[in-house]
């Protein structure tokens, strides 16, 4: 046992070899020879810099000149960029050094610090570790400066060249461990010790395509949706379409190691060989060719000609034939959907389509959906298919519409939603705009306005005609927000009237007692007396209260007001219901209900004309304050 741990003491001493002095190009290189050669570990050995010399020449037409050398006061003026970044410069350091065994005396022991550069070799940096550790003495400027030059020898990297930083950074560092005594390290961190010439890469040529909006990366993880694989791509005014990137050889740098670096010739492989008519404007620049619309539509390639169009026929809309056809409301795209076989849906089941104006002589199948500023349907809607469209004009409906201007020849069953809507006949379905005109009811028809519903001819029953003041969207979201502001300045109105009352009391109360300090007070100032502190502070006091009831009555009247404004709205939106009229311009049969809804009370009134009643029109009349009934009028 004992002579197990004598071996391994003795192990743990490094062999020593007798220091070696040389002069060479490649210190790295140099240790590994010795170690090699003493058979030691190269990382038991450290070295001294005796000198470093600098040399430069010359190399032109492949005829070399003698390496001259460069004194230590001339160094630092090889960063010219003239000199320094021209290809028949050469450069280059030998270094005399002192090889030997390192000792454990060793002040940078515990600094774990490395020397990394990017790609080019033209920054270099010195990394510290976090959980290094630096120790402070009288030599630690020295010898910090010789660490990082020793360090950068060994990576090949020139000395006293392109790094200028490195007395600031050695100075920064040497400060903090004269102050504190020693540096710690929580966290790593990266140094600039030597910053050459970058060189500008060069560019080769590349054709950019801006409008396929689909050409876009997809990532392995994303779920492709190949019914909307961009059938057609449009485009705005104004928008960059295609861009031609010019060849560009690129600027020569110098590397922190002294290397020439040379930009590669540039590759010129994409130069456009089409052209383009008078839709698209070509801006021919310095460094590329931009490719830029000049009206909306949709961009089109026909023998090798680009342009740009705003119309559009194709058979059908289907997974199989276009997939799913967006090119944004405002593009001035128009398309007609030309397949009129009955049979066959114009619009195939879950296609979506968004342009400007559509003509559809189909039908529209199952789940599509359809939206545009303008859009005509010649055939029928499924029940689960959507169109929305400020000009809508449907044949058979089904599905549901939402618009501004609806007209419709045959509801059957579906749900229409807009301001103004006309159809000529409604056999069953869901009806909900500001005015609505029915030719011909039949029966099952729900029908909500907010001013009118009229009726041409009535041929069923178990219709209901309902005026609601709040059947648009967005007027029962304003009364909501309305009374929901409402209800907040209610509350907060009668906590300030509260507050001001109770305020009001504590200055009546006290308005006599703060009469006689004033009094006081004013007293002792004309007569140089210097006033009491108490009653200086009871005057403070009772003032602040009287300016704090002033600020909050201010605020009560401010809220206040704005309560009566937001109420008068609220009543304003009752006030409508007393204007709207449902009128049938033919007898009544069956049975109906006609229903007006009230915001003020929030009830709703509910008649049913007789069979065979000849009244016409309908409105809600207040008989007397507060009450309301349904009535035939006459206007």
């Amino acid at each position: 046992m004992g002579l197990f741990d004598s071996n391994s003491k003795k192990e743990q001493v490094p062999k020593k070899i007798r220091p070696t002095v040389v002069k060479t190009q490649n210190v790295a290189k140099e240790i590994a020879d010795i170690a090699k050669k003493n058979n030691v570990n190269p990382n038991t050995l450290d070295f001294d810099i005796l000198e470093i010399l600098t040399y430069t020449r010359i190399n032109r037409d492949r005829s070399e000149s003698d390496w001259e050398e460069v004194s230590a006061a001339e160094v630092h003026q090889l960063d010219d960029a003239t000199a320094i970044l021209n290809q028949s410069f050469q450069i280059k350091q030998m270094y005399e050094i002192e090889i030997y065994t390192k000792e454990n005396k060793d002040v940078f022991k515990n600094f774990y610090a490395a020397i990394g550069a990017n790609a080019t070799k033209c920054k270099v940096y010195l990394s510290i570790k976090a959980g290094s550790e630096l120790v402070g003495n009288p030599r630690f400027e020295e010898d910090l400066l010789n660490y990082i030059n020793k360090s950068k020898i060994k990576a090949g990297i020139l000395v006293n060249i392109f790094d200028e930083m490195v007395k600031e950074v050695v100075s920064k560092i040497s400060a903090q461990a004269k102050v504190d005594g020693n540096i710690k390290y929580d966290k790593n961190q990266t140094i600039l010790i030597a910053d050459a010439y970058e060189p500008t890469p060069t560019i080769n040529d590349e054709f950019v395509i801006h409008y396929d909006k689909n050409s876009s990366s997809i990532s392995e993880s994303d779920r492709v949706d190949y019914s909307k694989r961009g059938f057609i791509n449009s485009v705005l005014e104004g928008d960059t379409l295609m861009e031609y990137i010019k060849p560009k050889k690129g600027k020569p740098g110098r590397n922190c190691r002294g290397e020439f670096l040379e930009p590669l010739e540039p590759q010129t492989r994409n130069v456009p060989n089409f052209s383009v008519d008078d839709t698209i404007e070509v801006v021919d620049n310095k460094d590329n060719i931009i490719y830029r619309a000049k009206t909306n539509g949709y961009i089109s390639l026909e023998a090798n000609v680009y342009k740009i169009k705003s119309e559009m026929d194709v058979g059908e809309v289907t997974f199989k034939t276009t997939g799913s056809i967006s090119t944004g409301l405002d593009s001035d795209v128009s398309l007609s959907v030309k397949e009129n076989d009955y049979q066959k849906d114009a619009i195939g089941t879950g296609m979506e389509i968004e342009v400007s104006e559509i003509e559809i002589k189909g039908s529209v199948g199952p789940n599509a959906k359809i939206s545009a500023k303008k859009a005509t349907v010649e055939g029928q809607t499924h029940k689960t298919s959507q169109i929305r469209a400020n000009d809508l004009t449907i044949n058979v409906h089904k599905g549901l519409a939402v618009g501004d201007n609806i007209k419709i020849t045959r509801l059957e069953l579906g749900v229409v939603e807009g301001k103004k809507v006309e159809i000529a006949q409604a056999l069953g379905g869901n009806i909900r705009a500001k005015d609505i005109e029915i030719g011909l009811c039949a029966s099952h028809v729900k029908a909500t306005a907010s001013r009118l519903i009229e009726i041409k001819k009535l041929q069923g029953s178990e219709n209901i005609f309902t005026i609601d003041p709040l059947v648009q969207k967005d007027k029962k979201e304003g009364l909501n927000e309305n009374q929901n502001e409402i209800n907040e300045l209610r509350v907060s109105v009668e906590e300030i009237k509260k507050e001001i009352d109770r305020y009001k009391k504590l200055v009546q109360d006290n308005q006599t007692a703060f009469n006689e300090v004033k009094q006081r007070l004013i007293h002792y100032k004309k007569n140089g007396i210097q006033m009491p502190a108490s009653f200086v502070a009871k005057y403070k006091q009772f003032y602040k209260t009287q300016e704090h009831l002033e600020n909050i009555t201010n605020e009560y009247n401010v809220k206040n007001d704005k309560l009566l404004l937001l109420t008068t709205k609220t009543a304003s939106f009752q006030d409508n219901i007393v204007d709207a009229r449902i009128i049938n311009r033919d007898k009544w049969i069956g049975h109906n209900e006609i229903i007006f809804k009230l915001i003020k009370p929030p009830i709703q009134l509910v008649y049913k004309p007789r069979e065979g009643s000849p009244d016409k029109m309908f409105a809600v009349v207040e008989v007397e304050e507060g009450v309301f009934e349904i009535q035939a009028v006459r206007d």
